[in-house]
C-alpha cells in the first residue's frame, strides 16, 4: 500500500471526530460534470458563460435561458454515489466521522447514507415557490418546460441552490463551522479550494490532521499536513473501517 494511502488509514484508525469538506471532484465518478476542469463546465462553449448564468441577476434578468441551461446541464438522472460517498456514509456510521461538509447539490451524500451533511450550494432536489413557499421535488423541473410555475398561486419556482451572487444559509455555515471547529481530522476531497465563502471554513480547523485529497494540485497543499493526488473514490476505496 502506498505510503500516504497508509497513513491516511492510521489517522482514520485514531480519530473519532473526522469532518470531510467536499467539492465537485467527489462526484465526477458519479458521472456529474465539475465546473473546472478540462472537461468541466467552464471550459464549453454557451452564449454566457455558466458562472454568469448561475448569478441571482441573470436568474432574474433572463429566466427562461436559465432554466434552459439549468434542466440542461445541472439536473442529473440517474446518477449513484460512488466509493467516496459510501465510505464516508460508513465512516460515519462507525461513530468515526461526525459530518459531510458539501459545495455539492447533488443529494448523493444523502443517497449513500450519510445524515449529517450540510449542504452549502443547497439541493438541486429541493425546490420552492418564491411567492407562496410551496415545497416541489426535482421531478416537477423535469416535468415542465420554461420558466417553471407554481400549480398553487403562480409564482416562478426555483432550485433552493445558491446562486452566485447570493449568500449561504446562515444555520448551514454555522453548523459546519461548529464541525469544524471540533474535528480532530479534516479531510478535503475533490475541490479546487477557490470557491469563498466555502473554501474559508478551513482556517477553522485547529488540528494537526489536515489532509487534501484532490486529483490535481491546489493552492493550499502547502497548508496540508497531507496532501493526495488521485481521484478521491479511488483513494477511498483503499480505506477499511473498523
Amino acid at each position: 500500500m502506498d505510503q500516504n494511502i497508509k497513513t491516511l488509514q492510521q489517522w482514520i484508525d485514531e480519530s473519532q471526530r473526522i469532518v470531510f469538506f467536499g467539492g465537485a471532484g467527489v462526484s465526477t465518478e458519479s458521472g456529474i460534470p465539475d465546473f473546472r476542469s478540462v472537461d468541466g463546465l467552464y471550459n464549453q462553449s454557451y452564449a454566457y458563460p455558466p458562472e454568469t448564468i448561475l448569478s441571482h441577476s441573470f436568474f432574474a434578468q433572463n429566466p427562461e435561458e436559465f432554466y434552459r441551461f439549468y434542466r440542461e446541464k445541472m439536473l442529473i438522472r440517474g446518477a449513484k454515489p460512488n466509493p467516496a460517498h459510501l465510505k464516508l456514509a460508513e465512516l460515519e456510521q462507525a461513530g468515526k466521522l461526525t459530518a459531510v461538509v458539501t459545495q455539492n447539490i447533488d443529494g448523493l451524500h444523502q443517497a449513500a447514507g450519510s445524515q449529517t451533511v450540510y449542504e452549502l450550494h443547497g439541493s438541486t432536489l429541493r425546490n420552492y415557490c418564491m411567492k407562496c413557499k410551496t415545497k416541489y421535488p426535482v421531478d416537477f423541473l423535469w416535468d415542465t418546460t420554461g420558466v417553471p410555475r407554481c400549480p398553487v398561486c403562480g409564482g416562478i419556482v426555483r432550485p433552493d441552490v445558491v446562486l452566485y451572487e447570493e449568500g449561504l444559509d446562515a444555520d448551514v455555515l454555522s453548523g459546519a463551522i461548529h464541525a469544524i471547529q471540533q474535528a480532530d481530522m479534516l479531510i478535503i476531497g475533490g475541490t479546487s479550494l477557490v470557491v469563498y465563502p466555502a473554501a474559508g471554513l478551513i482556517n477553522y480547523y485547529n488540528g494537526h490532521k489536515l489532509v487534501l485529497i484532490n486529483k490535481s494540485a491546489t493552492g493550499m497543499d502547502s497548508r496540508a499536513d497531507l496532501a493526495i493526488h488521485a481521484p478521491i473514490g479511488e483513494v477511498f476505496s483503499q480505506i477499511t473501517v473498523d
